[in-house]
């Protein structure tokens, strides 16, 4: 009699908030979503928040939710966690991580322990409470410090970093700077301001032009 193999069950949440402060919060969506915008047209990278990733098949204690992770060579589409068996046995090649304000040295070091053994090509670790930012790339294996951050371009991203006096700056290739969605309604109400503004003085143009008699569509 052969006995049936026990489903393992991979949990979709570790009952841990996703963030811990609200200025966390909003570094985690601002990057995930300039993430996704960024590579929004090619259907092959997988942009995701909070998402838990087992790297390991049969084993549902290990595992990793990192605050952003970016995966080449997958599809886009839901899911409730990365199983990395499922998807061509791809890791998250970038990981971003948003420190908290009570989270322990030995917690990032256990995380950074996780992303050089199971792939990680880059991994990025910000403080905004402090303005700190670090990054690791793997080299020849290893998971080594990029010293200095201010300036570095991800070679998997090229997106480039700066850290001004104000904090952390992620800027596009195209040189747009990442937004979060308030900057991006504001960067819209001033657009469709200046707009007005450009109507109201064709217009304007137009009335004097008529009062000496000259058809402003003519010119």
């Amino acid at each position: 009699m052969t006995l049936a193999k026990e489903e393992i069950i991979y949990p979709s949440s570790d009952g841990k908030p996703m963030a811990d402060s609200t200025l966390q919060y909003q570094w985690i969506t601002k990057i995930q979503g300039g993430c996704d915008a960024l590579f929004k047209d090619d259907p092959n990278v997988f942009v995701a928040g909070d998402l838990l990733w087992y790297p390991v098949e049969g084993n549902n204690t290990i595992s990793q939710a990192p605050d952003v992770m970016v995966v080449f060579g997958v599809p886009k589409g839901d899911r409730r966690s990365y199983l990395q068996w499922r998807e061509n046995n791809i890791p998250p090649q970038v990981v971003f991580e948003i420190r908290s304000y009570h989270d322990s040295q030995t917690k990032m070091d256990k995380k950074l322990a996780f992303y050089n053994r199971y792939g990680v090509e880059e991994y990025y670790l910000y403080d905004p409470d402090n303005k700190d930012l670090r990054g690791w790339q793997r080299i020849e294996g290893l998971l080594e410090v990029i010293e200095p951050m201010s300036g570095w371009v991800s070679p998997r991203l090229t997106v480039r970093f700066e850290l001004t006096e104000a904090g952390l700056e992620l800027y596009r290739p195209d040189g747009q700077r990442f937004l979060s969605y308030l900057e991006l309604e504001q960067q819209r109400e001033q657009e469709a301001q200046r707009a007005q503004q450009e109507a109201q003085r064709a217009e304007r143009l137009a009335a004097k032009l008529r009062e000496l008699n000259i058809d402003p569509d003519s010119i």
